[in-house]
């Protein structure tokens, strides 16, 4: 089993920054895919941004040239660098971690979520 616990959201202010951290712990073969996905109340669950191994990467347009992506496998962790945030950025941001075990059989684990607010 993989634990998964995000960190790093809070309250910022438009045009602030936030790092949201996501660390992975537990029986770990090698993650294929670290993701973070957002949930706007009363909206559906959405992509954020994807990173792969060894490191494509793929973002939601909406977010494109403010919010980077990254990973460090030697510490099963991964980030999210949000820049330039607006009010439409409010959300739960949660962290999706996708590991495949050694049948090839593909296994989603995901956190609680941290809670990003955007507002002035």
């Amino acid at each position: 089993q993989v634990q998964v616990v995000e960190s790093g959201g809070g309250l910022v202010q438009p045009g602030g920054s936030l790092r949201l951290s996501c660390v992975a712990s537990g029986t770990i073969f090698s993650i294929s895919h670290m993701g973070w996905y957002r949930q706007a109340p009363g909206k559906q669950r959405e992509l954020v941004a994807m990173i792969g191994s060894p490191g494509s990467t793929n973002y939601a347009d909406s977010v494109k040239g403010r919010f980077t992506i990254s990973r460090d496998n030697a510490k099963n962790t991964g980030y999210l660098q949000m820049n330039s945030l607006k009010p439409e950025d409010t959300a739960v941001y949660s962290c999706n971690v996708i590991q495949f075990d050694t049948r090839g059989g593909r296994h989603d684990y995901w956190g609680q979520g941290t809670q990003v607010t955007v507002s002035s």
